[in-house]
């Protein structure tokens, strides 16, 4: 099943760390700026293929990514590869490869990713989106399910963790609501991404530390989205660091943890209103 949206392309970011896989679109006139675009933990570029179209509608470059390890970009089998600052450092360099000014939207794990990117240069980027991101590790209910993630991984492999999630979704209407094409995407995706990264990745979400304070003394303009009902980061605990950032915040209705997703336009009004 291809998830390549009409009129994007697909490509790939030849960086000094290593290749990125990506889906670029373009606007049909001069594009007044770029968009680079981050998925989160066990996610891809193809997270974002409703906003791009519309995107470069509105006269932007969009270019979404796979991170390191994930789906279609190669990773080493190196655990310091798929630490933060190391991801970070990967998107510094996704940036100083793109036209300027560059506007960063990381959602979720894909977050704390682009804020270190922000961190180390905040020169490279015009502005940053937290989407469905929050202030440090992750905690709640996804975290403990994580805690479990490690020994499947080791006793069986991706197959043993994605035959488990499969198990849970079976019994979930909304994952049955989608189409078997689909299903097979997301089966194909995660088999295809790196287990050291998985693994690394998993632990850094589960570390990472609250640097709101760092991102606001960074003086990017910064966005601070979510959906109504974000079952990953608290919708307060997201609130209260738009503002410790002095952020602007939307919180988009209809919406969970994948507002890009679950409600696209809304998601892209919000963004069009940030930037405009």
């Amino acid at each position: 099943m291809s998830l390549l949206p009409p009129g994007a392309r697909p490509t790939v970011l030849d960086l000094p760390s290593g290749p990125l896989a990506a889906h670029v679109q373009e606007p049909s006139g001069t594009a007044r700026a770029t968009v680079l675009l981050v998925p989160g933990f066990t996610g891809s570029k193809e997270d974002f293929r409703l906003l791009l179209p519309p995107l470069a509608e509105a006269g932007l470059r969009a270019v979404a990514v796979d991170q390191r390890g994930q789906y279609e970009s190669p990773g080493p089998d190196d655990d310091a590869a798929y630490a933060v600052e190391a991801l970070g450092a990967h998107l510094v360099e996704a940036a100083r490869s793109l036209e300027a000014p560059v506007h960063l939207v990381g959602h979720s794990f894909g977050g704390l990713v682009s804020r270190a990117a922000v961190l180390q240069d905040p020169k490279a980027f015009a502005s940053l989106v937290l989407m469905s991101s929050g202030p440090g590790a992750l905690g709640g209910t996804r975290a403990d399910m994580m805690q479990f993630l490690r020994p499947l991984v080791e006793q069986g492999g991706l197959p043993a963790v994605r035959a488990a999630v499969e198990a849970v979704e079976a019994e979930d209407p909304r994952a049955q609501a989608f189409s078997q094409d689909f299903r097979d995407f997301l089966r194909a995706r995660f088999l295809a991404s790196s287990q050291t990264g998985l693994l690394a990745m998993g632990d850094a979400l589960l570390g990472e530390p609250d640097r709101v304070a760092d991102l606001a003394a960074a003086g990017v303009r910064t966005l601070v989205l979510h959906g109504a009902d974000d079952d990953a980061w608290t919708p307060a605990s997201q609130a209260d660091m738009a503002v410790r950032l002095g952020a602007e915040h939307v919180v988009v209705a209809g919406a969970a943890h994948s507002p890009a997703v679950e409600n696209a336009p809304d998601t892209l009004a919000a963004l069009l209103v940030f930037w405009g």
